[in-house]
C-alpha cells in the first residue's frame, strides 16, 4: 500500500483519465447494448477482455514511471519499423474512433438539450463538440483536462452506481434472463458484435501509449515523480472502477431491455433517450435532467480525453520519427512540441468530422467499425508492451512479476486467437 497520501494526490490523475476514456463508448453503448440484446451472456468475454488485457495497459503507466518517457519513446526504441507501424496504426484508427465517441457525445447533448425538436442539423451538433473540445485543450491543455475529468468521473459513479442499486431492487423486465443465449454465436452478426465489444473493453489496447504520456505529463505539472506503487495505484483504481462499472452498464441494460420489446436506437439521440430512460425509470422520473447532464458530462469529458491523447501521441510520433532528440526542457523545443500538439489536433477534428459525415447517422456502424479495427491491432501492441517492461528497457526493480508476464502470455494468446477467429468468419 501507498504511505504518504499527499504525495499519492500529487501521481493521482492518469488513471482516471484512462477510466473516462473506457467508460465512454465502451460502457455506456456497447456493455448497454450487451445486456440490452444478450442478458448477461457476454459478461464472462467482459471478464475476460478486461483480464487479459490489463497488463498492457499496465505496462504504459509502468514505462513511464521507470523511464520519465512515454512508451512510444519506447517504440523507437526497438526501431524504426515499430514507431512507423505505430504511426500507421494511429492514423488508420483515430478518426474513427474520434467521430465514434463525437457521434456519441452529439446524441446525448442532444437529449439533454432537445436540438433535434429545434431543427438543429445533428451534424451542426457534432461539429461543435469537436471544435469545442479543441478549444478546450489549445487553452488549458492537460491542466483543464486533469480537473475536468475528475469532476464529472465523480457526478457519473455515484449516478451509476444509485441506478444500478436501485436497478436490482426493483427486479428485472422479465423474470429470465437467460446467462447463455444461444444466439450470441448462432450468426456472423452477432459474433462480430463480440469482436467489437472486446475491441473496446475496457478500451482499445493501443491507447495504452496514452497512461505513459499522462504519467509523463502530470510529473511535468505537479514537479513531482511518484514512486512506481504511486503510479500504478493511480492506474489500477482507474482500470478496476472502469471494470465494476461495465459490469453494471451490463445490468443495466439486461434488466431493463433484455426479453422486451425494446431495442436501442441505431440514431445516436435516440439511443441516448433510451439510456437516460434506464437510469431514470430506476431512480424516478424526478432525476432526469441530472441523469442527462451527468450522461452528457462523462461522453463530453471522454470526448475531451480521446481528442488530447489522440493528438497527444500522434505529435509525439512525428516528433519522434524527424528527430533523434529526446524529450527536452528546451524553451524553444517545448513550444515546437506545442505547435505540433495544436496541428494535430486540428487535423483530428477535421478528419473526425468527415468521418461523421460520411455514416451520417448509423451510429452503431460507426462504432463497431472503430472497435473492430482496435481489436485487430491489439496483438501487435500488447507483444510490443510487454518487450519494453521485460527486457533491458528498464531496471529491474521496474520490471514486472512472474505472474504479470504470465498473465500477459495468455492475453496475447486471447488476442490472436480472436483475431484469428474474426478472419474465419469473414471467410
Amino acid at each position: 500500500m501507498v504511505k504518504n497520501k499527499k504525495n499519492l494526490l500529487k501521481a493521482v490523475g492518469p488513471g482516471i483519465l484512462f477510466a473516462s476514456t473506457a467508460i465512454g463508448v465502451s460502457h455506456l453503448v456497447q456493455s448497454t447494448r450487451a445486456g440490452a440484446k444478450f442478458g448477461f451472456g457476454l459478461v464472462v468475454v467482459v471478464i475476460l477482455a478486461n483480464l487479459f488485457k490489463y497488463p498492457f495497459f499496465e505496462f504504459g503507466s509502468r514505462y513511464a514511471n521507470a523511464t520519465g518517457k512515454s512508451i512510444i519513446d519506447g517504440y523507437k526504441k526497438i526501431g524504426s519499423w515499430m514507431i512507423w507501424t505505430y504511426l500507421i496504426i494511429t492514423l488508420g484508427s483515430m478518426f474513427f474512433v474520434s467521430a465514434a465517441v463525437g457521434a456519441v457525445t452529439s446524441g446525448f447533448m442532444d437529449n439533454l438539450f432537445g436540438l433535434s425538436k429545434m431543427g438543429i442539423d445533428p451534424l451542426l451538433v457534432t461539429i461543435s463538440i469537436f471544435f469545442i473540445c479543441a478549444l478546450i485543450l489549445f487553452v488549458g491543455k492537460f491542466s483543464v483536462l486533469d480537473k475536468l475529468i475528475k469532476i464529472i468521473a465523480c457526478v457519473l459513479l455515484i449516478s451509476t452506481l444509485l441506478a444500478f442499486i436501485l436497478t436490482l431492487i426493483k427486479g428485472p423486465a422479465v423474470s429470465n434472463i437467460n446467462m447463455f443465449p444461444e444466439i450470441i454465436w448462432s450468426n456472423n452478426k452477432n459474433i462480430f458484435f463480440v469482436i467489437a465489444l472486446i475491441g473496446w473493453m475496457p478500451t482499445a489496447v493501443d491507447l495504452s501509449t496514452w497512461n505513459s504520456l499522462w504519467t509523463v505529463e502530470r510529473i511535468k505539472e505537479t514537479g513531482y515523480k511518484p514512486t512506481l506503487k504511486e503510479t500504478l495505484f493511480d492506474f489500477n483504481f482507474g482500470y478496476i472502477t472502469s471494470a465494476l462499472l461495465a459490469f453494471c452498464f451490463i445490468t443495466l441494460g439486461a434488466y431493463m431491455m433484455y426479453g422486451t420489446e425494446n431495442v436501442m436506437p441505431e440514431s445516436s439521440a435516440l439511443f441516448a433517450n433510451k439510456v437516460v430512460q434506464m437510469y431514470t425509470s430506476s431512480i424516478g422520473e424526478w432525476s432526469y435532467l441530472l441523469i442527462a447532464s451527468s450522461a452528457f458530462s462523462i461522453m463530453f469529458g471522454t470526448a475531451v480525453a480521446v481528442f488530447d491523447g489522440y493528438a497527444r501521441s500522434l505529435a509525439r510520433t512525428i516528433q519522434l520519427i524527424n528527430s533523434n532528440n529526446q524529450l527536452t526542457k528546451d524553451k524553444y523545443q517545448e513550444r515546437k512540441n506545442d505547435s505540433a500538439y495544436k496541428l494535430t489536433l486540428l487535423g483530428l477534428v477535421i478528419g473526425s468530422f468527415i468521418i461523421v459525415w460520411q455514416f451520417g447517422g448509423s451510429l452503431k456502424s460507426l462504432v463497431d467499425l472503430a472497435m473492430t479495427i482496435s481489436f485487430l491491432i491489439a496483438p501487435l501492441i500488447a507483444v510490443v508492451n510487454l518487450r519494453l517492461v521485460s527486457g533491458s528497457y528498464i531496471k529491474d526493480e521496474y520490471k514486472p512479476k512472474k505472474w504479470l508476464k504470465m498473465l500477459s502470455y495468455m492475453g496475447i494468446l486471447f488476442l490472436f486467437s480472436f483475431s484469428v477467429f474474426y478472419f474465419i468468419q469473414l471467410i
